[in-house]
């Protein structure tokens, strides 16, 4: 997404440097790693502290964020969801065909459009990757660890109450009635995705550590 805000902090990096170790020191060509985890767990942080850490070891990664692939834009999501009800909130609303196919430039070495929001102007921009070279794929969002494709799945941990707290913390939305009943619909259509992942971590929001 253009114009998110990235503040990494130590919890990241040693985050970062876990991941790596799991990973050893083989990796395959054209890996791709998933982060998974409820809205303010630090995903998009930990995707951007991992692909520094590679760029260090003349690795080249590609940073792909879910949310650019909502089905629906951004400025006509909340009326959408409003009509359609609660219940169509969930990995439905993402364009999943569009995200395999973006996958599979990257497999291929292609060169792939894809989109992404301007979180100033709210939205739907278009960028355009070569592939050729890039070595792995960091996909992070709500949902991630859906992907089949992916080599290496990761869950970062957050209770609904911690989700709330970092909504309001951060200013992101509005925290109305209707927007609870959301968080409240993520939090339970991610944890459901939490089986068959590889490294869990829990980054408490007051402390710089983390828990495998």
């Amino acid at each position: 997404m253009l114009n998110d805000k990235i503040t990494v902090t130590p919890k990241h990096e040693q985050a970062a440097d876990v991941i790596i170790d799991f990973m050893g020191e083989e990796i395959k060509p054209k890996f791709v790693i998933a982060i998974g985890g409820e809205v303010g767990s630090g995903k998009s942080t930990l995707a951007y502290a991992l692909a520094q850490k590679f760029k260090k070891k003349g690795l080249r990664s590609k940073i792909v964020d879910l949310d650019d692939f909502y089905k629906i834009p951004p400025l006509e999501r909340k009326q959408w969801r409003r009509d359609n009800g609660i219940e169509s909130v969930g990995p439905d609303e993402y364009d999943w065909g569009k995200i395999i196919y973006v996958i599979n430039d990257f497999l291929e070495d292609n060169t792939s459009v894809m989109p992404c929001v301007d979180l100033i102007t709210d939205y739907v921009d278009e960028i355009k990757t070569d592939f050729k070279g890039i070595d792995l794929m960091i996909i992070n969002g709500l949902y991630a660890t859906k992907i089949e494709r992916a080599d290496l799945r990761v869950f970062i941990e957050l209770t609904y109450y911690e989700t709330k707290e970092a909504q309001i913390f951060a200013g992101k939305e509005d925290m109305t009635p209707f927007r609870k009943q959301i968080l409240e619909r993520e939090h339970q259509m991610v944890q459901a995705l939490k089986t068959g992942c590889d490294l869990f971590f829990d980054f408490d929001a007051n402390l710089d550590k983390y828990h495998l």
